[in-house]
Parts: structure tokens; sequence; C-alpha cells
């Protein structure tokens, strides 16, 4: 079993205020789950109006699969037209990572 996280910082455009952008990242969020399945939230920058962190997961039986679901996410965000993607990151985390305690 692979996790992925995923962590998107984007740069929101014509928004001024926390209800606007609450009103374009929702349903870019909505999408995200829908379309790849994911776990996916806003996870940073709640307080301020033109920029957004979203975190994503990816639960898969393989690196492979879990990396190309983050890579689709991270595509599907980067395409938006509303919205600039200005960093990404990635990370895989597999089940002989555990913790001991």
């Amino acid at each position: 079993m692979y996790v992925g996280a995923l962590t998107l910082d984007v740069l929101l455009g014509d928004v001024h205020s926390l209800k606007q952008k609450r009103s374009l990242v929702r349903p870019i969020l909505s999408e995200l789950r829908r379309k790849f399945s994911v776990a996916v939230s806003e996870v940073g920058d709640q307080d301020l109006y033109r920029r957004a962190k979203i975190g994503v997961a990816v639960v898969a039986p393989s690196a492979a699969h879990t990396r190309d679901q983050m890579d689709s996410c991270e595509c599907f965000v980067a395409d938006r037209p509303e919205l600039e993607l200005l960093s990404a990151r990635q990370r895989l985390f597999n089940e002989e990572e555990e913790d001991d305690g």
C-alpha cells in the first residue's frame, strides 16, 4: 500500500473577499474528489483571500499508480483558468516506513 500526499499552493485570480475565495475553491475540491476519488481539503492560507493551499491524499496499491493520481490532480488544478499554480509538492509513503510507536 502506498500513500501519496500532494500539496498545491495556488494564487487565485480576481478575488476580493473570503466569500469569493470559497466560491472558487470549493468547486475545485469537489471536482478533485469526484473525478479522482481522492481525499482533498484546503489546508492552509485560509485567512488570505487570494491564496489557497490545497492538500490531496491518495491511497493506491502501487507507487506508480499513486504518482499518476497525484500528477493528474496537479495537472487538473494547473489547467484551471481562474487560478495560477505557484508550487506543488509530492510525497510518497509506503507501509515499510511505519513508525515503531
